[in-house]
């Protein structure tokens, strides 16, 4: 369909019009305001997609020409905010889901990787709630969060261990797998070494961990009896406002693990825990575990424990790579090739 050029130019200065009052409004620093003008382009141009592409090719070139400083208004960005106006069809939706507290570009993100709408939403309130970048919402979503936090069957016996609302706030704490990308794996690694580059890593380990997490110290000295325990990771949690011991098992689960850690746990609340803290929390990391073996281990224990599994890296750190030969580089030696 071929374009009106009076319709045009009158759709083309209406916008224009929004332009200049979003410009004023975001120097004042709204950027809900922002949020909800890129809205209004994009129902704009969704009412006008009987012209398709052409009509949004024009308008990014058209509203270039007459504010060339402006940023914000290429044919893909443009694109964006008809995707953003059909996504949230009703503008109090931005509102209501925190939407215009975003910046854009997170809201790029959320668009291009996240199909789903309670997926979404729940992205949204996690990125609003712990203050996320653009990266760590990337990084979060890539590493699938959503699922392994709300959707993985989750091994505790803090329903039974913990009153309400604590229980409920424990699990939601947990997430299975715990996924340490910044850790290589390789052949015979011991905890040790794991352990060493958490604390390496902490900021990073704190990520993945989540919001509330203060670390204390790793190999915490705890005597009992005249005899010497050492704890893997000590916590504190700020919202739970507890003491969470984690401990790292390099194979597979095992029922005695989590006897051990019961252990530590009774010993860190009559050592550590004041009377302002509520019970501590335990979280038994291993490489792998059978559900109804770690459930059963579970099911008399009276500390709260969670088992979940992490997750290692199984790629090369970039820095390493130059330094071993590739595939190519071993064939040529091999048969004598030059």
């Amino acid at each position: 369909m071929l374009l009106n050029s009076d319709e045009y130019i009158k759709i083309v200065n209406g916008i224009k019009t929004q332009i200049r009052e979003a410009q004023y409004r975001a120097v004042l620093g709204a950027n809900s305001e922002m949020i909800k003008f890129y809205w209004g382009i994009g129902n704009i141009i969704n009412e006008q997609s009987i012209w398709g592409n052409k009509f949004i090719e024009n308008l990014s070139r058209d509203i270039k020409q007459d504010y060339p400083g402006s940023t914000g208004y290429s044919v893909r960005n443009l694109k964006y905010m008809a995707k953003f106006a059909k996504i949230y069809p009703d503008e109090t939706l931005i509102v209501q889901r925190g939407v215009a507290q975003l910046p854009w570009r997170h809201n790029i993100v959320l668009m291009e990787k996240i199909k789903d709408d309670e997926q979404r939403k729940w992205y949204i309130a996690k990125a609003i709630e712990n203050g996320w970048t653009r990266d760590v919402l990337v990084h979060q979503i890539e590493s699938n969060l959503y699922r392994r936090q709300v959707k993985a069957k989750k091994i505790t016996n803090f329903g039974k261990a913990l009153a309400p609302p604590q229980s409920e706030l424990a699990v939601q704490t947990i997430k299975d797998p715990y996924v340490f990308d910044f850790i290589t794996a390789k052949e015979g690694i011991l905890e040790r070494e794991i352990e060493s580059e958490l604390v390496k890593n902490i900021t990073k380990l704190l990520l993945e961990l989540g919001t509330g997490f203060a670390f204390i110290g790793n190999q915490y000295h705890l005597e009992v009896s005249g005899r010497d325990f050492y704890i893997d990771l000590l916590f504190y949690h700020l919202t739970l406002r507890c003491y969470v011991v984690i401990e790292l098992k390099t194979g597979e689960f095992e029922p005695e693990y989590a006897g051990k850690l019961n252990f530590y746990l009774s010993t860190v609340d009559d050592i550590l825990k004041t009377e302002h803290d509520n019970p501590s929390i335990g979280i038994l990391l291993c490489k792998t575990k059978d559900n109804l073996i770690a459930e059963y281990a579970l099911k008399d224990m009276t500390k709260p424990i969670g088992v979940s599994e992490y997750k290692v890296s199984d790629k090369l750190p970039k820095k390493y790579k130059g330094a071993l030969p590739s595939v190519e580089d071993i064939k040529s030696r091999i048969l004598g090739e030059d």
